[in-house]
């Protein structure tokens, strides 16, 4: 596969077939991503991979947690903690769109709470990803595993594979921590699901739309 169509096919799949995936394959995705660029080389990103039984019963840990209104505070922010403009509008016109294709109303509080909650079985993925880091080091380690995740999503692609990068996990952290036994200084960063996509699914046929680039670039003596 072409690395443009790598990344212009990448989408957030939410809806995967139960097609295993074999530990060869997925070690060959992290052996392509480990070259994703870091400061001074540091690799600051550790994976931690979840399939079959420790996967099933880490997820049901999580959706009871989740049917029991109990989660734990973030240890960072993903988002602002007061939204301002374009970012407001684009997150609401990716929200909207999304309950818009699976036939969910604005209103429907129920199947917008059902949806979310799909989040913690990672969408039916057959493998799910942790992503962590040393919470010892600095915002720069942030930019460096956010290449490594790209790379891993990528990498999936050059394999036929498809994934969707999962910020939810950060307010679950304990339970993750202690079924998985991580490092005090880990910081769970996020979850990345792993798999098949179901091209029946209608939420897989939502796609996302992107600025124009003149919104973005600027051009010095070019």
């Amino acid at each position: 596969m072409h690395v443009d169509t790598a990344i212009t096919s990448r989408k957030s799949v939410r809806r995967f077939l139960d097609t295993p995936i074999d530990r060869a394959t997925i070690m060959h995705i992290l052996q392509v991503a480990s070259r994703a660029p870091s400061g001074s080389n540091i690799q600051p990103w550790q994976v931690h991979v979840v399939a079959g039984s420790a996967k099933d019963q880490l997820c049901q840990r999580l959706l009871d947690a989740v049917d029991q209104g109990q989660s734990d505070p973030p240890e960072y922010h993903y988002y602002p903690q007061n939204w301002l403009e374009p970012y407001l509008e684009r997150r609401r016109r990716c929200g909207f769109g999304l309950y818009e294709t699976l036939g969910i109303g604005r209103d429907d509080k129920a199947k917008r709470e059902a949806q979310a909650r799909r989040n913690f079985h990672f969408f039916d993925a057959p493998v799910g990803l942790f992503i962590t880091m040393d919470r010892r080091l600095e915002t720069g380690s942030f930019m460096d595993c956010g290449m490594f995740i790209q790379s891993v999503m990528l990498a999936g692609r050059g394999q036929g594979l498809h994934t969707c990068p999962q910020a939810a996990f950060a307010w679950y952290h304990t339970i993750i921590r202690e079924e998985l036994k991580l490092d005090k200084n880990a910081l769970l960063l996020c979850g990345i699901a792993l798999g098949y996509e179901d091209t029946e699914a209608p939420e897989n046929g939502f796609i996302t739309e992107r600025e124009d680039i003149q919104h973005f670039t600027t051009f010095y003596g070019v």
